[in-house]
């Protein structure tokens, strides 16, 4: 089974004034904190060794999620003094990693995506047939992205466009070469794997949400009662 991370590691600016005194992956929404709401799936998926990098605020963090044994998983974090973005914050916390590919999860988004979908892609990225799978959400004015396209499970660099879910697989025989300790996005890593034609990916048509403001908060309170985002199905 492979091991997941979760990229918990950003100050959550633009969610101010909700992160001045709590760190943006435990803004409660949608019945419990953000974070939460990715440990259950991914257990659900039968993940039980989870890597999670902190830093705003990362005791805080530490401390409401313990080791992971209430969750039914094991919890290793990577703290990392100043944030190195998504590719420094991977890179660092590699070392943590049990297994050949990664599932890669960013706490600030909410979707109703099943995550077995990653555990089953996660052994094609592992045995070597890409080096990456993606999903992908429609472009809207709610995913404004618009990164790449899909032709037959791969994407492409093609038409239409469609936005990144921050939902992914990645080989860790890539992520080995990268350094530790820097601060670098992953972005540039994903097009050089897209130009080769070695990332797979696939279409969610499901409900997902990039949670960045005191607003989204709000929307996915309003959508969703607490009654129904327990367990395995939530989000």
């Amino acid at each position: 089974m492979p091991t997941a991370m979760i990229l918990a590691a950003g100050r959550g600016e633009r969610m101010r004034p909700l992160t001045e005194q709590t760190p943006k992956p435990l803004i409660r929404a949608a019945g419990r904190p953000l974070i939460e709401h990715h440990l259950v799936k991914l257990v659900a998926a039968g993940i039980r060794h989870v890597v999670i990098n902190v830093s705003y605020r990362a005791e805080q963090i530490i401390a409401a999620l313990g080791d992971g044994a209430r969750f039914g998983c094991e919890i290793a974090y990577s703290v990392e003094p100043a944030p190195l973005e998504s590719g420094g914050g991977v890179a660092t916390a590699s070392p943590l990693f049990r297994s050949e590919a990664v599932l890669l999860v960013s706490a600030d988004i909410w979707s109703d995506f099943d995550y077995r979908r990653l555990v089953a892609r996660a052994r094609v990225v592992a045995e070597g047939a890409v080096d990456a799978h993606f999903v992908l959400v429609p472009r809207s004015a709610e995913a404004p992205g618009g990164e790449f396209s899909l032709a037959d499970g791969r994407v492409t660099e093609g038409e239409p466009r469609h936005t990144l879910a921050n939902l992914s697989v990645l080989a860790c025989r890539e992520i080995a070469a990268w350094p530790r300790g820097a601060a670098f996005r992953l972005y540039p890593d994903y097009r050089r794997w897209v130009a080769a034609g070695r990332a797979s990916g696939e279409l969610h048509l499901g409900e997902w949400i990039n949670v960045t403001t005191p607003h989204d908060v709000e929307t996915l309170n309003l959508r969703h009662s607490p009654a129904l985002v327990r367990g395995g199905g939530d989000a």
